[in-house]
């Protein structure tokens, strides 16, 4: 596939942005291949992602951030512009659960969609081998509530390590603490299976059965110091019955919980997800 640059951003809205961004594009011979915008009139801002064949500018692709800068000044643009010749380098933690972490890991092989695991961290060993024998590097991480923070500083070292832009909590069971959280706000998604802001917090399947639902979800989400409140990037729903328990629930959800992170992962790494607020501006 031809290398590609992909501008995102949102500002206050007014007019011209669109002309301004199209003309910097042209005006150095760019070939935009996609093109999505959207105005959110509750916050008064506007939302973009372009683009745009690398090999079609008249300069060298490494150069469009500094060149493209003033742009971005004149519109008060909080803005990023990514390379599809560096794939996002996404840290996966996991508990004792499986489901979610074999199929990123399978993606990944596949490169089902463009994205690198630098390495693993679990509080748990159960994963190693599998994970090794990615030739992924394995980091166990126990966690207790005695060395909580020490747990959670060195999980934020690894991450720096392993040069990484995203974590992602693939069924990690442990609760992130707020400076972590802080520390890599709009960097850390999470599966949490049930259908937010429906059952958030421990065992949603077990509260969806108590209330008698005929159907249950996934959500994929930012984390945010608000356990199980922050914006969402990704939801699905399987159908269930009155004769389904818990754990009926449970098997059932695994198939939707793994399609639902690896569409939000996707997304995220695609450049597709802005932030707006406590919710979130998707172009598909």
């Amino acid at each position: 596939m031809a290398r590609t640059l992909t501008l995102s951003f949102s500002c206050p809205d007014t007019s011209g942005i669109v002309a301004e961004v199209s003309a910097f594009v042209a005006g150095h011979q760019g070939w935009i291949t996609e093109a999505s915008q959207h105005t959110e009139a509750e916050l008064g801002r506007f939302f973009m992602r372009v683009e745009i064949r690398a090999d079609s500018l008249d300069f060298p692709a490494e150069e469009f951030a500094a060149r493209f800068a003033p742009v971005a000044r004149k519109f008060a643009m909080d803005w990023k512009v990514s390379d599809s010749a560096q794939p996002r380098r996404v840290v996966l933690l996991c508990s004792k659960q499986e489901h979610c972490l074999y199929d990123l890991l399978a993606r990944h092989v596949a490169q089902d969609f463009p994205f690198v695991v630098p390495c693993v961290i679990s509080n748990h060993e159960n994963h190693r081998k599998i994970v090794e024998a990615h030739r992924i590097p394995f980091h166990y991480v126990p966690v207790t509530p005695e060395n909580k923070h020490a747990a959670y500083r060195q999980m934020e070292q690894l991450y720096r390590e392993a040069q990484a832009d995203l974590i992602v909590l693939a069924r990690y069971m442990q609760v992130l603490d707020e400076p972590m959280c802080r520390e890599f706000a709009g960097k850390i998604i999470n599966i949490h299976h049930s259908f937010l802001p429906s059952f958030a917090g421990a065992k949603p399947y077990h509260q969806a059965h108590r209330r008698g639902v005929k159907l249950i979800g996934a959500t994929c989400h930012f984390v945010t110091p608000d356990l199980d409140e922050g914006p969402i990037v990704e939801q699905d729903v399987i159908r269930i019955d009155h004769s389904d328990t818990p754990e009926d629930m449970a098997h059932l959800g695994k198939d939707i919980e793994k399609v639902v992170l690896a569409r939000g992962l996707r997304a995220v790494v695609e450049d597709r997800v802005l932030l707006a607020g406590n919710k979130t501006v998707i172009f598909r």
